[in-house]
């Protein structure tokens, strides 16, 4: 490993405290065969695992597990000079929670993973192909593919993406009925009476800042943002999962709106932009940074179409911000809340997407990007309580 390990003591041990977490390990696979009780490795309580005798383990039954779980079970034995491994470690392996200390083993280790690529791998299902795919959409390193392939059974399936979408179009739907209008719906007189959309004389009432992600500015407005969170958003949940995405998503949102009310103080704001622009500013971020690694097909061609579309969507949401005002004197909405998505996709969702499987709160760098995050948005909240009053601002009156 890159650090070296620190010496045994008998009295509060690694193995101690990991045993009883071990008895309770459930095997997540039935391929999965290997023993994961601390007496079976580490009868002494050391904390660590004599290679030679992980080693032996694997050939006894290395025929039993799953082929790529064993490979990563040998450039872990491989990968240390001392003779021994980190009994916490392996539970970690075995029980699909792997620790920092465990990839740093992977990844210094002294031999190159020597099978196939999972792209050469031939005779998949149509569902096989499908998560192979999305492994080489999102993931940059070919051993973290190799562990998603293994590791997805969708269950649960990418929900949280899904059905923002769902509820996105439906209130769509639904106003477009009330208002009989389905393009720049933004421009019909009774749009800012409702009740989902940030409004700067309404800014006391919470859940605004929120939900205004569920009113568009129109079908061309919905149409890009539903695409994008759906190509992007859906296979990054798929292999990061709910929360994580979820994160990325409301902090965006949350971000654009505070955006606006601080930067933009007169105009309301509409649309799911901020949480958009923040997944796939993390994602494009993402792919830039890890770009030998990164093996999705046409990635340069497709970043380029990403950036236009995102591009032309800024565009008009900053055409629409300086066009006459269909309700004077309140201006059309912001586009404010783009900025704040990408600010929070280049800085905590680049973060998250790069630690596929880690956890976040080893990383230093999630650290200070929270707590820039935090004092953002307490710096927002003292602003919309204190500075609209000192400024003596002229706000449009409330709808």
């Amino acid at each position: 490993m890159g650090d070296r390990l620190p010496e045994p003591h008998a009295s509060s041990s690694p193995a101690v405290a990991a045993s009883s977490e071990a008895e309770e390990i459930e095997v997540l696979d039935s391929d999965d065969v290997l023993p994961t009780a601390a007496e079976d490795f580490d009868p002494d309580n050391t904390g660590y695992i004599s290679t030679e005798k992980f080693r032996s383990l694997l050939q006894r039954h290395g025929s039993e597990l799953d082929p790529h779980k064993l490979e990563v079970l040998l450039a872990l034995a491989d990968s240390n000079s001392e003779g021994r491994i980190c009994y916490q470690d392996f539970v970690n392996l075995m029980s699909n929670k792997r620790s920092n200390s465990f990839r740093q083993a992977i990844l210094q280790g002294n031999r190159r993973l020597c099978s196939k690529a999972l792209l050469e791998e031939t005779g998949l299902s149509l569902s096989q192909r499908l998560i192979r795919h999305v492994a080489y959409e999102t993931l940059p390193r070919e051993i973290d593919r190799k562990w998603y392939y293994d590791s997805y059974t969708c269950c649960p399936p990418p929900w949280f993406m899904i059905t923002i979408t769902i509820v996105e179009v439906a209130f769509f739907l639904y106003n477009g009925v009330v208002l009989d209008r389905f393009v720049l719906q933004v421009t019909h007189p009774l749009y800012l009476k409702n009740a989902l959309l940030y409004h700067p004389q309404l800014r006391a009432q919470a859940w605004r800042y929120l939900t205004y992600i569920f009113m568009h500015a129109g079908i061309e407005h919905l149409g890009l943002n539903v695409v994008l969170q759906l190509l992007v958003g859906v296979p990054l949940e798929m292999v990061h999962g709910a929360a994580r995405i979820s994160f990325v998503y409301v902090a965006g949102v949350v971000a654009g709106s505070l955006a606006v009310s601080v930067a933009d103080m007169t105009a309301p704001v509409v649309g799911s932009s901020g949480g958009v622009y923040a997944l796939v500013s993390a994602h494009l971020a993402n792919i830039v940074m890890n770009w030998s690694g990164m093996k999705c097909q046409f990635k340069l061609l497709r970043m380029a179409v990403a950036l236009i579309c995102m591009s032309f969507e800024f565009g008009r949401a900053v055409w629409l911000r300086f066009h006459p005002s269909a309700y004077p004197p309140c201006p059309h909405p912001s586009f404010m809340a783009h900025l704040g998505g990408v600010v929070v996709g280049i800085t905590l969702g680049v973060i998250i997407l790069r630690n596929y499987e880690q956890r976040l709160q080893d990383q230093i760098l999630w650290w200070i990007f929270l707590s820039i995050y935090v004092i953002f948005v307490l710096f927002a909240i003292f602003w919309n309580i204190f500075a609209y009053s000192l400024l003596d601002l002229k706000l449009p009156p409330p709808p």
